[in-house]
């Protein structure tokens, strides 16, 4: 007999994972099933489901009528209807198998209510076509067990009572363990060629950073020199501030944050450099994205702006110059026309004369 949660987690995986012709697409690829069921009490249990494609949201399962919401246009037309139909209605078997076991596991553990079990299973695919797969099960927010596929056996992340309890549930079931050597090992990378091959265009998008530099004085000594980097996309990115043309370490002065979303499904961080004002170093923000290509962005600070404005400076200084020049010529010229006229009238008044 196999283990619901994981039946339901593999069942998510073969619908995601379908055959096909390999995408011509470079780079590391992971899918990955997450499922958080909610247990309020023994009658009462809530349960989501999502697929991912790196960052791509897939599909989800509807918590109400435990159906599948396509976020995708190009995952649901990869299988019939009439398949669909059939992977609901197993979801469905599933999950009412899988409160019952867990609410029976609960009253003879004694685990109090409410409490929140997790499930994250799938594969990752690298460009020689190797691939490492994973399954992990949470408990409350924590790590609680994972599956070892090199050698077939589940083991503890936190050694409780519980935790040595569903262990040895899991590892019961042969079966289970068999079929997933058997789905990780071989089928995940065999099967997810379709799944590429169709969302290529998604996969592929590229979204360039735009990078701001700019400054705050917490304290008299202190000066904080900010690069925001947003609207990036993939999500991979490196943002380095330089001193003097070399990259700063890690350290206590560097402070970056964690790459976090944007709601037009780009992404945006910010790394920070404590320095003292006026040290006479030059700082820039170097930022590198693979939509840059081998190139980067260079977002200097400092004596750089220093520079620009001195040119700017001078170039107004010059267009004064040049103004003030062209000026006195006209005039000077005018002046000189007004006496040749002068001089002309007055020769032909004493003429007259």
């Amino acid at each position: 007999m196999q283990h619901p949660c994981c039946c339901f987690l593999l069942l998510l995986l073969c619908l995601l994972l379908l055959s096909g012709t390999w995408a011509n697409l470079e780079g590391t690829f992971t899918i990955r099933l997450l499922q958080t069921s909610t247990f309020q009490n023994t009658s009462f249990v809530e349960t989501e489901g999502l697929g991912l494609l790196e960052d791509i949201e897939l599909g989800s399962l509807d918590k109400h009528t435990w159906t599948i919401h396509f976020y995708q246009p190009w995952v649901r037309p990869s299988l019939p209807r009439s398949d669909w139909d059939t992977i609901e209605n197993m979801i469905k078997i599933y999950l009412q198998q899988f409160s019952h076991l867990i609410n029976e596991g609960a009253m003879q553990k004694d685990v109090p209510y409410p409490f929140v079990a997790q499930c994250m299973v799938g594969c990752e695919l690298y460009p020689n076509w190797t691939a490492r797969s994973f399954a992990y099960v949470g408990y409350n927010g924590q790590d609680f067990l994972s599956f070892d596929m090199d050698n077939a056996t589940w083991v503890l992340s936190q050694d409780t009572s519980l935790s040595r309890y569903v262990q040895a549930i899991l590892q019961n079931y042969t079966a289970f363990t068999e079929l997933v050597e058997v789905l990780f090992n071989d089928t995940c990378v065999d099967d997810m060629e379709l799944l590429l091959r169709n969302g290529k265009a998604a996969l592929e998008r590229q979204e360039l950073p735009v990078a701001t530099v700019f400054a705050r004085t917490p304290r008299p000594d202190q000066l904080l020199l900010i690069c925001h980097v947003t609207g990036f996309y993939p999500r991979p990115i490196s943002v380095a501030w330089l001193q003097d043309g070399q990259e700063v370490p890690p350290g206590p002065a560097l402070n970056t944050s964690a790459v976090l979303p944007n709601a037009d499904l780009t992404y945006q961080l910010r790394i920070t450099l404590a320095v003292a004002p006026h040290d006479g170093h030059s700082y820039a923000c170097r930022v590198r994205h693979r939509s840059l290509g081998t190139g980067s962005l260079l977002i200097p600070w400092g004596n750089s702006e220093v520079v620009l404005l001195a040119g700017l400076g001078a170039g107004l200084l010059a267009g004064v110059a040049m103004a003030a020049i062209m000026t006195l010529w006209v005039w000077r010229r005018r002046k000189r026309q007004q006496m040749e006229e002068s001089e002309s009238r007055n020769s032909i008044l004493s003429k007259e004369a």
